[in-house]
């Protein structure tokens, strides 16, 4: 009788499953994918956008730049004085050189500020540069 349940005893613990290579899959997977994830920079502020009948949602576009109606220009959480629009793309740029630039100007805001921005990102090299438009 104690044979037998020594026996038992032991086919139960060959019967037990290793998940350690599971979980070193897992961890590699999930490193995987934190590296390659695109981390998108917001403004940091809301804008009433205009509407467009062919808005779309651009595929590309890590640089998110806000002009609000007051005309402040809005990168990464904080306002940018205009002289330095161009340093803060840069630096962003060098982050994410494939990423483009989404340009989110208020309804209110001047067309000047919004050139200004658009020429400071193609002095920074940027090629894809993208305005925002909200769908009716």
């Amino acid at each position: 009788m104690r044979d037998s349940v020594a026996e038992q005893l032991s086919e139960e613990e060959e019967a037990e499953i290793n998940l350690t290579p599971m979980l070193d899959v897992v961890f590699i997977m999930l490193i995987f994918f934190i590296v390659t994830a695109v981390f998108v920079k917001e403004p940091g502020v809301e804008v009433n956008r205009p509407e467009a009948m062919t808005a779309f949602t651009p595929e590309s576009g890590s640089i998110f730049i806000a002009v609000t109606a007051n005309n402040e220009i809005w990168i990464d959480g904080r306002s940018v004085p205009p002289e330095g629009v161009r340093a803060s793309i840069e630096r962003l740029a060098a982050e994410n050189p494939e990423g483009g630039v989404v340009i989110m100007a208020d309804n209110e805001s001047y067309n000047e500020y919004v050139i200004n921005v658009m020429d400071a990102a193609k002095a920074a090299g940027i090629v894809e540069i993208t305005l925002a438009a909200a769908v009716p």
